[in-house]
């Protein structure tokens, strides 16, 4: 199996549990090391991978991908550096600060004949691949309203500075929201419009930690819902037809057992625990049920695996370019209508 060799551009959080171990696992990916500018960790894991001192000496290397995973507002730089280098590359969430930055990378990308993805990978979360099955299995009939809630209870400030400084690439609209805006979009498309309500609510917060987005379809609509002040959590999502409705709690379990250093397998990996399930109520061929709905497994394999195919046999990536830059749009135009107070049409 041919092998993409693969580096990263920081060993944090995200590489250390969200990239690495499924580089690892995957037969087609070889994980040639990552930049490391303080703290040399990955060779504690990977003995066998180098530890960069510099983006130069990392994209001077034999490399055929970069991962470039570090903070946001970093992330048009250092991936227009990579494209240009003539390095394919895959873009953690948010995919840039602007809507103008992400343009230009896929364009970049485009004329370079280069692969770029956005590193969506909560498309592959249990809980919402289990809400895709539902909607497109039509049970709900007619969608009147969804709600995708990303809550968390924790009222601490990070203690990570470039998450809790103003900068263009910080707050919870660009850390948790890309998530659902991007689940939203997978599922029903770029809305007509978008009305945004963003707030500070933590004690000294400098930064964005709340927000409630509408998003306006023709016939339907979508509200998404994250903060930080949550301690009894809301359905992960509320899914509402004109023939009944579909509550999920979120329940996809990847994060956690990556945390804790469990290593992903394609057998049994993210598989949610039973009490989990989502409840749907509907009627179907003219009898209402009310029951509970067996959860489909979540696997982060699946997003490097599309990467791997549409590097080796010119496939369309798993989430693509222009996938980032409609969420870059829905953001950029909740800022607004957030400062305008009104709502701000596409």
């Amino acid at each position: 199996m041919q092998k993409i060799k693969t580096a990263l551009l920081s060993y944090g959080m995200s590489g250390k549990v969200f990239h690495a171990p499924f580089l690892d696992i995957h037969p087609g990916f070889e994980l040639l090391g990552s930049w490391e500018r303080t703290k040399k960790l990955i060779q504690e894991d990977y003995p066998y991978v180098k530890s960069y001192p510099s983006i130069d000496d990392l994209l001077a290397d034999d490399v055929d991908l970069v991962i470039v995973n570090t903070p946001v507002g970093t992330h048009y730089e250092y991936a227009k550096k990579v494209l240009l280098a003539g390095k394919h590359a895959v873009v953690e969430k948010a995919f840039t600060t602007t809507v103008a930055e992400a343009e230009e990378l896929t364009q970049i990308a485009k004329d370079k004949g280069l692969k770029l993805a956005v590193f969506q990978n909560r498309r592959w979360d249990s809980d919402f691949k289990t809400i895709q099955k539902i909607i497109n299995e039509g049970v709900l009939g007619e969608l009147v309203e969804a709600e995708f809630h990303f809550d968390r209870y924790n009222p601490l400030l990070s203690p990570k500075a470039h998450k809790e400084t103003a900068n263009d690439g910080a707050g919870v609209l660009k850390d948790l929201g890309p998530h659902i805006i991007d689940q939203a979009i997978c599922l029903f498309g770029s809305p007509k419009s978008v009305f945004g309500d963003i707030r500070f609510t933590r004690q000294n917060s400098l930064v964005d930690d709340w927000f409630d987005l509408l998003l306006i379809y023709e016939k339907f609509r979508v509200r998404l819902k994250a903060g930080f002040f949550v301690r009894e959590a809301n359905p992960a999502y509320t899914i509402h037809g004109k023939k009944g409705s579909f509550l999920k709690p979120r329940g996809d379990v990847q994060e956690d057992e990556l945390k804790i250093g469990k290593k992903p397998n394609l057998e049994s990996w993210g598989t949610e625990p039973e009490e989990l399930q989502g409840l749907l109520h509907t009627e179907i061929d003219g009898k209402v049920i009310r029951e509970k709905v067996p959860t489909l497994q979540g696997n982060y394999f699946c997003f490097f695996d599309g990467v791997y195919n549409s590097i080796i046999n010119d496939t369309t990536e798993p989430v693509t370019g222009r996938d980032g830059i409609k969420v870059m749009q829905i953001i950029e135009a909740a800022i607004a209508s957030n400062a305008q107070r009104t709502v701000i049409r596409l």
